[in-house]
């Protein structure tokens, strides 16, 4: 089973910058996985900010994060990554990396982005 991990949350300025790492614990990405970033802030529903192929790296965006947010990876270094640039008070949620292999979703643990003023 895939067990994905996030690192890289923190405490940031507003108008900052932030990147989030995921990887996969005692595994490797492969192949056709899909990696997705999604948050979720207090009181608010989990929301799906960005995904990407693992293979081929092909991208797509909810359309309100697009500009701000960017998702990656790096093949070699078997990571995912989500930069965050000009973070705002509305951004302060947990982060969370899932894992699409085959049918089945694992989620990580989840990375905490806190804004300061």
């Amino acid at each position: 089973q895939v067990q994905p991990v996030e690192s890289g949350g923190g405490l940031v300025q507003a108008g900052g910058s932030l990147t989030l790492s995921c990887s996969v614990s005692g595994g490797t990405f492969v192949g056709d996985d899909m990696v997705a970033w999604y948050r979720q802030a207090p009181g608010k529903e989990r929301e799906v900010i960005a995904t990407i192929t693992w293979d081929d790296g092909s991208r797509h965006y909810t359309d309100s994060m697009r500009g701000r947010f960017t998702i990656y990876r790096n093949y070699h270094e078997n990571r995912a990554f989500l930069h965050m640039n000009g973070l705002q008070f509305e951004d302060p949620a947990l982060y969370y990396c899932s894992v699409k292999r085959g049918s089945v979703v694992s989620w990580g643990q989840g990375t905490q982005v806190t804004v300061s003023s």
